[in-house]
């Protein structure tokens, strides 16, 4: 700038120097805005960033299968086809003065495609919502529809129809233990039964995905999953068998067709474990189809419904008696020839009688002899016999809404005439449960079980997460009472006994029948048409294999006696379960399934149900196995013998390892740590005998 005019060259550099610090500013705003972006409010922006590029899913896990145990599936999720749609990409450009008619056209042809109400689409579709459910569980021609609807190479297709993949649980032996099972709703939440009880560990947990989207918001990459085992709930493995299961609710919709009457349920249970084998209601449902159901035919009647148990609650008033030594075996009671006044009520007998031996009364089912009894063991002695017994307690069995009876009125005891009752099933509720539990225990020499319906629960890889054993609950009376009583409940089915009906040719059968009048809710008083009859036994009487206990609620046509209504029941069940379990009398030929299917009749449906394991197993000559009734029975020289491990002090895992690795079957009882063993450490037992495990807590 030498040759220029100082005065232009002054000029020149002022406005150089202005147009540098206009620049410096402009550089430091915009260095100031990346900081507040990039730093300062960078947290938000990137947050903002992420949801408008990043799409959360939220996967549903396939919800677990139960099964039977013989590993035959009762329930199972399949995936069904439904339709949403994508409200925001479907109107994604049109104008406003256009939208209400856009909506219109498009919910006439979607409502067209899956027959749906026009106005129910088009509400949704104006809502403009990215995600909306239009119809779930469609048809194969609803989907074509749908594709065809969304296909671009037509002149105006419909953008924004989604079809994905839902959970759906499938039964696939429709009515077979509905009430038992329960349903599950279309969110895959159990409803009633077990997959409400169980609903934690068959829907497994939600997995949550994260992906990039496009502009309409369609999911293009995935991270993947995290947890594979989080698409997966558990297997739950029942004690059930769904061929016996099918034997109990055949017999019992038959008996309910024949004697008119309202409901019923039988329960089939092992002695010497505390599984059930079977749990049958009536009426009965199918779960596939359980919105078209009534709340009562959805009940799981033998859980859930209480009634007064009438005479088989005698068992255990003369087990009480024996058991604390109020009354003799051999001992003669006067019966008042069939009326006794007492607290200005007059008890009756149906079969009149002057002395009867507590046999006797059982057999004859005496009100008076019992009631009798009862008043010598006292109220207190009475009412704590029936709580040992499981009477006034859940049984505690994972079913929703499982009932616990009715003893007495909370607050007071019983006054003599109220005893005298009890004895003999009045002004006490029980459930069909309780009184199969009970019973086992005399089946089982005296020791109450604790009642086991989940056999065991595994992961989706097969893994055991939880596996059920038996357990005892407490000793109710000794073995020699439960086998006094036993041998008079077998009194009952044979000569001039009620449950004559109940006979199993080549089996001593033990039970007893029932016939208790209901109370009208009208007028709180017993009702002379309304009747619950009920009959409840173990077979083989000796060394007891089954227990079945049968209820018939309000039989209406013909007789209303147990033993004429219920009786015959349990014969039938316990006769066709004797066989299908290879339990068969001394002189006659094993059967194979096939031929017990022809035993029931030659278009019988029990046909079905058999087929279903035959070729999987066959039934044998089978000698009755060792159980925990018979620890310590058995011919010595039939099976090798074995010590019983010291287990002293151990936990209960380590205590069961080792028992089951020595060869021995362990029950338990009590809880903490091993105290003693039945038969002692060291004792010599036949292989596969029952040794028991008695724990005491630590102190």
């Amino acid at each position: 700038m030498n040759n220029v005019d100082p005065e232009r060259a002054r000029m020149m550099r002022f406005r150089i120097a202005l147009l540098c610090a206009l620049l410096t500013s402009g550089l430091g705003v915009v260095l100031r805005g990346a900081w507040n972006i990039e730093v300062s409010d960078g947290e938000a922006w990137r947050a903002l960033a992420e949801k408008q590029r990043l799409r959360h899913l939220r996967v549903a896990p396939k919800r677990g299968t139960v099964y039977d145990r013989q590993g035959t599936p009762l329930a199972i999720s399949v995936e069904v086809p439904s339709i949403s749609v994508d409200a925001v990409e479907m109107l994604r450009g049109i104008e406003d003065q256009y939208l209400e008619r856009a909506v219109n056209g498009y919910a006439e042809r979607i409502g067209a495609a899956l027959h749906l109400d026009v106005d129910t689409v088009a509400e949704k579709l104006r809502r403009r919502r990215r995600f909306a459910w239009l119809k779930r569980r469609v048809t194969p021609d609803e989907i074509e529809a749908i594709r065809g609807l969304s296909d671009r190479n037509q002149r105006h297709p419909v953008r924004g129809l989604i079809i994905e993949g839902e959970g759906r649980r499938f039964y696939p032996h429709r009515e077979l233990a509905g009430p038992l099972l329960g349903f599950v709703s279309p969110d895959g939440v159990g409803r009633d039964g077990l997959e409400l009880a169980l609903d934690d560990q068959l829907r497994g947990r939600a997995e949550e995905i994260r992906g990039l989207r496009d502009r309409a918001g369609r999911l293009i990459f995935a991270e993947g999953i995290q947890d594979e085992a989080a698409l997966a709930g558990h297997n739950v493995h029942l004690t059930i068998d769904q061929s016996i299961q099918f034997l109990a609710e055949r017999e019992l919709m038959a008996a309910l067709k024949t004697h008119e009457a309202k409901g019923g349920s039988v329960v089939v249970m092992d002695p010497s474990t505390g599984e059930i084998l079977a749990m049958a209601s009536a009426p009965i449902y199918n779960p596939n189809d359980y919105n078209v159901s009534e709340a009562s035919e959805r009940r799981n009647r033998a859980a859930m419904d209480l009634f007064e148990p009438g005479s088989t609650m005698k068992v255990f008033s003369m087990a009480a008696a024996l058991s604390r030594r109020s009354i003799k075996p051999d001992e003669q009671i006067y019966c008042e020839e069939g009326h006794m006044p007492i607290d200005n009520v007059v008890i009756h007998d149906t079969h009149v009688s002057k002395w009867l031996s507590p046999t006797q009364i059982l057999q004859v089912s005496s009100n008076i002899g019992i009631a009798k009894i009862a008043l010598g063991l006292g109220e207190n002695g009475t009412y704590q016999a029936f709580r040992r017994f499981g009477f006034g307690e859940r049984p505690g069995l994972p079913l929703a809404g499982e009932a616990s009876g009715v003893l007495r009125p909370r607050g007071r005891p019983w006054v003599p005439v109220e005893t005298a009752a009890a004895a003999f099933g009045q002004g006490v509720s029980v459930t069909n449960v309780q009184l199969a539990m009970a019973l086992s225990s005399i089946a089982n020499r005296g020791r109450l079980l604790e009642p086991i319906i989940v056999r065991k629960v595994t992961d989706s890889t097969g893994a055991v997460l939880t596996e059920a054993h038996p357990k005892v609950r407490r000793r109710v009376v000794s073995p020699r009472v439960a086998k006094l009583v036993t041998e008079m409940l077998v009194s009952v089915t044979e000569g001039e006994g009620t449950g004559v009906e109940a006979a199993i040719p080549g089996f001593r059968v033990a039970g007893k029948t029932a016939t208790a009048q209901k109370i009208d809710p009208a007028t709180g008083r017993y009702n002379d048409t309304h009747y619950v009859a009920s009959f409840f036994g173990f077979v083989p009487a000796e060394r007891p294999r089954i227990v079945v206990s049968v209820v018939i609620d309000e039989p209406m046509a013909g007789s209303t006696a147990g033993g004429t209504v219920a009786a015959p029941v349990f014969r039938r069940v316990s006769e066709m379960t004797l066989r299908y379990l290879g339990v068969r009398p001394k002189g006659t030929k094993s059967m194979n399934l096939t031929e017990v299917a022809k035993y029931a009749g030659p278009e019988d449906p029990a046909d079905k149900a058999y087929a279903v394991l035959e070729g999987q197993r066959q039934t044998r000559e089978i000698t009755p196995p060792v159980t925990p009734a018979d620890a310590g029975l058995g011919d010595p020289e039939a099976r090798a013998k074995v010590a019983v491990p010291d287990v002293s002090k151990l936990p209960m895992r380590a205590a069961v390892k080792a028992l089951v690795e020595a060869g021995v079957v362990p029950v338990i009882e009590g809880t903490g740590r091993v105290s003693r063993t039945e038969p002692e450490v060291g004792s010599k037992v036949p292989k596969g005998s029952a040794v028991v495990l008695v724990f005491e807590p630590e102190t």
